[in-house]
């Protein structure tokens, strides 16, 4: 019985690990560049609630992003979504780099080429869907796109934290969009 109960513990705080509030976290704030560009998501509206369905209580699915006002000089581009409500620190859902400049939206999770997916704070690449404590007052999720002077070209296997460095590095514009999720 002892054995089945530390199991059964073990579960509970794995599962609970893999929402918004264990994993890798990143600390400090964001990279910082003007915010000259305007990000939106026909899903929802900004300050607005992100549905279910692009949620882990949902199908998880990345929500539909457009965006405007890319400066000339930009090389390349990047969006990062983070929960800065998760506990433990901010919680990097979605990295995606070296999008392609003329790029004005994402209708899924699958960024055109050259861009790639990098790992998340769930250790995974690809996105991965608001899933905050249950019980929690609803969590902010902010999808941030980077302006960039030049292509990241970084490993896959860059962390959330490294990735944010050299955004910061080289972040020449950013647009924000904010949706909020709870259970």
């Amino acid at each position: 019985m002892r054995r089945s109960g530390t199991a059964l513990v073990a579960g509970v705080l794995a599962g609970w690990a893999g929402a918004c509030g264990g994993g890798s976290t990143v600390a400090g704030p964001p990279p910082r560049a003007p915010a000259t560009m305007t990000l939106r998501s026909p899903a929802f509206a900004d300050g607005g609630t992100i549905p279910v369905v692009y949620t882990c209580a949902g199908r998880g699915l990345a929500p539909p992003l457009r965006w405007s006002g890319v400066p000339a000089g930009a090389r390349a581009l990047a969006l990062v979504m983070e929960d800065p409500d998760a506990p433990g620190g901010t919680f990097v859902h979605w990295v995606l780099v070296d999008l392609p400049p003329g790029t004005a939206a994402l209708r899924g999770g699958a960024p055109p080429p050259p861009a790639r997916a990098l790992e998340n704070s769930f250790g995974r690449r690809g996105y991965g869907g608001p899933c905050p404590p249950e019980g929690d007052r609803p969590h902010h999720y902010v999808f941030r796109l980077y302006a960039l002077d030049a292509p990241l070209r970084l490993a896959a296997s860059t962390s959330p934290g490294d990735v944010r460095s050299a955004i910061g590095r080289h972040a020449i514009a950013s647009g924000r969009l904010t949706g909020r999720f709870g259970r």
